[in-house]
């Protein structure tokens, strides 16, 4: 059984984690909560070493084929893989780009910090529905990495800032919440 939890960081440097359901906690050793991040805007660093957890393991797909509808490491699809990464860390998100595109709070392109969801139209850049999905895994002086399931490519990253491709396509980014997360999956 999959144990959900919420972390709480508190200002005396304790992380304090509380089960949703029931009344128990857990203090986290100071070892762990101090570890730095490259994510340091959220305040939180172990979120930041979550979200960096969930980024080191996408990228153990790269090279992985596309396949249409496809969801497992012998292919995917773009929300596939987003919803198979997601899922190894408990998150149980919608099978399709347009469902997930529901999920977590708006953010601005400018504000957009590696583990956010960016979404795309489809190959129709006419069109004005969720067609694609990929996750921001680096923001470097407002360069933006992601990682993603082409069809044409398979799982890659790409830049979006200049891209042809995927700028006039781009339809908004979502932040999850992570401070809801699996702690069976935390490493």
């Amino acid at each position: 059984m999959k144990l959900k939890v919420l972390f709480i960081a508190n200002f005396l440097g304790i992380l304090t984690i509380l089960q949703t359901n029931t009344s128990w906690s857990q203090t986290v050793p100071d070892s762990l909560v101090n570890q730095t991040s490259a994510h340091s805007s959220t305040g939180n660093d172990t979120i930041n070493q979550y979200v960096d957890e969930i980024i080191k393991f996408s990228k153990k797909f790269l090279g992985t084929p596309y396949q249409y509808a496809g969801s497992t490491p012998s292919g995917f699809d773009c929300s596939g893989f987003i919803n198979y990464v997601m899922g190894n860390f408990g998150f149980q998100l919608s099978r399709s780009s347009p469902g997930i595109a529901e999920f977590g709070k708006t953010v601005k392109l400018s504000e957009l910090q590696p583990g956010d969801l960016m979404f795309f139209k489809g190959r129709s850049v006419n069109s004005t529905s969720v067609g694609h999905v990929a996750m921001v895994v680096e923001v470097n002086n407002g360069v933006i990495k992601f990682i993603h399931s082409s069809t044409s490519r398979g799982v890659v990253i790409d830049t979006f800032n200049g891209s042809q491709y995927y700028v006039p396509r781009y339809l908004k980014a979502k932040r999850l919440d992570y401070g809801v997360v699996d702690a069976s999956n935390f490493r």
